[in-house]
C-alpha cells in the first residue's frame, strides 16, 4: 500500500511521527477517548456510509475495519522503526473490530495501539541515545543503511529492531562528519534529536491521535477524502482562503522554543520593526491587560492559537532577540492584528526574454506562477470586494503583462495541487469565451457540465501552460480544458491523475453548537471529466509536449493508491475548437531538441533527474565513509564547475551554489534565519524548464506569423477570439 502523498490536499494528516510537537509542559497524552469524538466518529460513518452523499461509499463491515487497521499501522509506523511483528500480532485481535469502533463510537482500540506505539518509541529512542555512548562509529566496512521499508516485514522482535536503529544512528553520525562535525558535537546534536522525538511522541494530544485513527477509516474510501479535527479545519480553510486574523509572522518550533522564521511584509509584525527571523516568543499575553503566559515548551499550534486573533484586538509578546542567550531578558512587543493576505502562496507574474534566433525575432514571454486554486469562499459568499481569488489575481496579472507588450503568456502550473473547483472553471474562463469547462458526475450517476458564462476573454493571444507530476485536480481541469479547446499549448509532464471532486462538511453544523467540537470531513462527492469525455483519473492530462519524467507513475500519482478509482469515460460535450496544434508540434519538437542540444541547465537538470531516480531505486545507502566521502567530493565538484561554467557562459548564476551540501542536521536544528534566507533564495535559482517552456512558445509564434499555410492548419478560427497572430 502506498503511502498517501500531502501534495495533493493543502492539509492532509501526517503521520503521527511528522504530526509530533511538544504540547504544554506536563500534558500527558488522554488514556481515553472523549464523547465529543466518539460522536464525531459517528458522524463520519453517517456520511462516509451514505450513497446520498459519498461518490463510492464502502460498507463498514469486517473487510473495510482490516484495511482500516493496516492503514493505521502506517499511519503510527510506515517506516517500520518502531513496532515489531510480535506487537502487530497482538494488535490483531483488533483487526475486525476498528469497524465496530466508529459505529459505537468506543475508540479505545485505537487508543489502545497508539500506547503501546508511544512506549515503542520511548524504548527506541533510548536505545538510540545508548548507541551514542558506544564506539560502533567506525565507518570502514561494506554496511547500509535501508531507509526505504516500506515493503518490507515487520521486524521479528526488538533485536531486529536493534540491528536497524544502529545502522540509522551510524548514518545519522556519518551525515553530520561528513559535514565537518566534531565527535562531541554530534553526539550532543543527536542526544537532544532523539530525546525530542520522545518528547514530541510523548506530548501528543489525544484528538492528534483520534484524527488519525478516523482518517485510517476515511482513506480507506478513498484517497481524497479526510477528517479534520475542529483546528486541522482552521489551517485547511485558512489555506484555501490564502489568509488569516493575526500578526503576519511564520512560526517554527526549535526544541522548547517557538521562534519567528518569517515576517510578513505589510503586516503588523513587519510594520512594528521589532521583530526580525530567528527571535523566540517566550510568553503571550491578550489585550492590554491579559495575563502573560509563558509559551516555553508548548506545541507550536497552541502558540499560534494565542497568537491568531480578532482583527483590532490587541496581543502582547514577550520576545528574546534571535542573538541573545535564552536566559536573557525578554523585551515586550505590542501588536494590533490585522487581516493578512498570504502573498507567498499567491499567483505570481514575470517576462522572459528569449533572444532571437535563426534569423526570427526576439520575443518576450510572460509567465504567471499560480501555486494553488484558492479562493476566500466565506468573504465570497460576504460579498467582499477584496476576497481572496486565483482568478482575480490572475486576471490581473494579465492585465499587466498585457500593458507590458509580451508576445505570449505560460501559466506555470507545476506542484499545483489544486484547490477550488469553481476557481479552475472561471481562470479557464480568462482564455475561453463562454462555453463548457469541466463534467461533473455526481453520486447517483448524473452529469453537470460546468460552464464558463462571461463573455469575453482576458487574454487572447498565446498561451502555454507548464505541468508536472505533482499538478493535480483543478490544475489538471484548467489543463485540460486549454488542452481540449485547442487554446494553448500544454508542456511538461503528465499530471497527478486526480480526478475527483471532493466537499467539505462541517460537523458542527447541524447541532449548532457555539464552538467547534466535532471538526470536519472532506468527502469526496463527484469525479470529473474533460469536455472531451475522458476522465484525468489515474491517467493525469498528457502533455502536448513532453520533458523527460522527473517522478514515475509507479513512484508518485494516483495511480499508486490500491483504492483509487479506476479511469473511465463518458460522452463530450460539444466545445469550441480554437486550434489544433498537431500540424505544429513536429516542428515545435525538432526546435526544442536542438536547442536543449547547447542548453547547458537543461541537460544539468536531466542529469540530476536521472541520478535522482538512480539513487531512488537503490532503497539504501552506503555506511563507507570512503565512499560517501568520495561522493559528497563528486556533488561538491559538481556544482563549483557547473558554477565556473555559468560565468563563462555569462549564464545566471546558482545563489546557493556554494551552499548545496548536506549538513546532516534536521529543519529544526538549523539556525532559523539562515534557513529562511536560503529558502527565499532557492527562489532564484535557475529554473530551465520555465525558461524552455518560454522558448517553445516563443518559437510557436514565430512559426505560426511566418507560414501562413500552416497557421491556417493549426487555428483555423484565427479572427476570433483566442488568435495568436501579431
Amino acid at each position: 500500500m502506498k503511502a498517501k502523498t500531502t501534495l495533493l490536499a493543502f492539509l492532509l494528516t501526517a503521520p503521527l511521527a511528522l504530526l509530533a510537537r511538544a504540547d504544554v509542559a506536563g500534558n500527558a497524552v488522554p488514556g481515553a477517548p472523549t464523547a465529543d469524538q466518539g460522536t464525531a466518529a459517528q458522524m463520519v460513518y453517517g456520511w462516509l456510509s451514505d450513497s446520498r452523499y459519498a461518490y463510492r461509499p464502502r460498507a463498514l463491515d469486517d473487510v473495510l475495519s482490516a484495511d482500516m487497521y493496516t492503514r493505521y499501522l502506517e499511519s503510527l509506523d510506515g517506516g517500520k522503526q518502531f513496532l515489531t511483528a510480535q506487537d502487530v500480532a497482538r494488535f490483531d485481535r483488533y483487526k475486525t473490530s476498528l469497524d465496530d469502533a466508529i459505529k459505537q463510537g468506543e475508540l479505545e482500540p485505537a487508543f489502545a495501539i497508539f500506547a503501546v506505539y508511544k512506549q515503542r518509541v520511548e524504548e527506541r529512542v533510548a536505545h538510540a541515545r545508548a548507541l551514542l555512548k558506544q564506539d560502533i562509529f567506525d565507518f570502514a566496512g561494506n554496511d547500509e543503511f535501508q531507509y526505504d521499508r516500506e515493503d518490507v516485514p515487520w521486524a521479528a522482535d526488538t533485536a531486529a529492531l536493534d540491528v536497524l536503529w544502529r545502522q540509522s544512528v551510524r548514518n545519522d553520525w556519518l551525515r553530520l562528519k561528513l559535514a565537518g562535525k566534531q565527535p562531541e558535537d554530534i553526539r550532543k546534536t543527536l542526544d537532544k534529536r532523539y530525546a525530542n522525538l520522545a518528547k514530541s511522541i510523548g506530548e501528543l494530544k489525544g484528538e492528534d491521535v483520534f484524527q488519525t485513527f478516523v482518517n485510517s477509516y476515511a482513506n480507506a474510501i478513498d484517497p481524497h477524502t479526510d477528517y479534520f479535527t475542529p483546528r486541522s479545519a482552521d489551517n485547511f480553510n485558512m489555506t484555501m482562503s490564502l489568509s488569516l486574523e493575526g500578526i503576519g509572522a511564520v512560526l517554527q518550533k526549535q526544541d522548547d522554543v517557538v521562534a519567528i522564521r518569517e515576517v510578513v511584509p505589510g503586516g503588523p509584525a513587519s510594520v512594528s520593526g521589532k521583530v526580525k527571523p530567528g527571535d523566540r516568543v517566550v510568553a503571550v499575553g491578550q489585550g492590554e491587560r491579559g495575563a502573560m503566559e509563558d509559551v516555553i515548551g508548548w506545541r507550536i499550534d497552541d502558540v499560534v492559537a494565542k497568537i491568531r486573533g480578532a482583527k483590532g484586538t490587541q496581543v502582547r509578546l514577550d520576545v528574546i532577540a534571535a542573538e541573545a542567550g535564552l536566559d536573557s531578558v525578554p523585551s515586550r512587543v505590542v501588536l494590533t492584528r490585522d487581516r493578512i493576505r498570504l502573498e507567498d502562496q499567491a499567483a505570481k507574474a514575470k517576462t522572459i526574454n528569449i533572444p532571437a534566433a535563426a534569423g526570427m525575432p526576439a520575443k518576450r514571454i510572460g509567465v504567471i506562477e499560480l501555486p494553488g486554486f484558492y479562493q476566500d469562499f466565506e468573504a465570497r459568499r460576504q460579498n467582499k470586494e477584496d476576497y481572496a481569488s486565483a482568478t482575480r489575481d490572475v486576471a490581473k496579472l494579465l492585465t499587466q503583462l498585457r500593458a507590458d507588450n509580451v508576445d505570449g503568456v505560460v501559466l506555470d502550473l507545476r506542484n499545483n495541487g489544486g484547490g477550488s473547483l469553481n476557481e479552475a472553471i472561471e481562470l479557464t474562463g480568462l482564455f475561453i469565451d463562454r462555453g463548457p469547462v469541466v463534467q461533473v458526475r455526481e453520486t447517483g450517476g448524473r452529469v453537470i457540465v460546468n460552464e464558463d458564462e462571461d463573455r469575453g476573454i482576458a487574454w487572447e493571444g498565446p498561451l502555454a501552460v507548464l505541468i508536472n507530476r505533482g499538478s493535480a485536480s483543478a490544475s489538471e481541469i484548467f489543463a485540460g480544458a486549454i488542452q481540449d479547446y485547442g487554446r494553448g499549448l500544454v508542456i511538461g509532464e503528465t499530471t497527478f491523475g486526480k480526478g475527483t471532486v471532493q466537499n467539505l462538511v462541517d460537523l458542527d453544523r447541524w447541532p449548532a453548537n457555539e464552538t467547534a467540537r466535532y471538526g470536519q470531513i472532506k468527502l469526496t462527492i463527484a469525479q470529473f471529466f474533460r469536455v472531451s469525455g475522458g476522465s484525468t483519473q489515474n491517467k493525469g492530462v498528457v502533455p502536448d509536449l513532453s520533458f523527460p519524467v522527473s517522478v514515475d507513475a509507479s513512484e508518485y500519482g494516483e495511480s499508486t493508491y490500491d483504492n483509487a478509482l479506476p479511469w473511465t469515460k463518458i460522452a463530450a460535450v460539444p466545445h469550441t475548437r480554437y486550434g489544433n496544434f498537431a500540424p505544429l508540434l513536429p516542428q515545435l519538437e525538432k526546435l526544442h531538441e536542438s536547442r536543449i542540444a547547447s542548453d547547458r541547465e537543461f541537460q544539468w537538470w536531466s542529469q540530476d533527474v536521472a541520478q535522482f531516480r538512480e539513487e531512488r531505486a537503490k532503497k539504501a545507502i552506503s555506511l563507507n565513509e570512503g565512499e560517501r566521502r568520495a561522493e559528497r567530493e563528486r556533488e561538491d565538484t559538481k556544482r563549483k564547475t557547473r558554477q565556473e561554467e555559468r560565468k563563462a557562459l555569462g549564464l545566471a548564476l546558482d545563489p546557493l551554489a556554494d551552499d548545496g551540501a548536506d549538513d546532516g542536521l534536521a529543519a529544526t536544528e538549523r539556525d532559523i534565519a539562515r534557513d529562511a534566507e536560503r529558502e527565499k533564495l532557492a527562489e532564484d535559482r535557475p529554473d530551465p524548464l520555465l525558461r524552455e517552456s518560454a522558448a517553445i512558445l516563443a518559437d510557436a509564434v514565430r512559426l505560426l506569423n511566418d507560414d501562413g499555410v500552416l497557421s491556417a492548419q493549426v487555428l483555423p478560427t484565427a479572427n476570433q477570439p483566442g488568435h495568436w497572430a501579431d
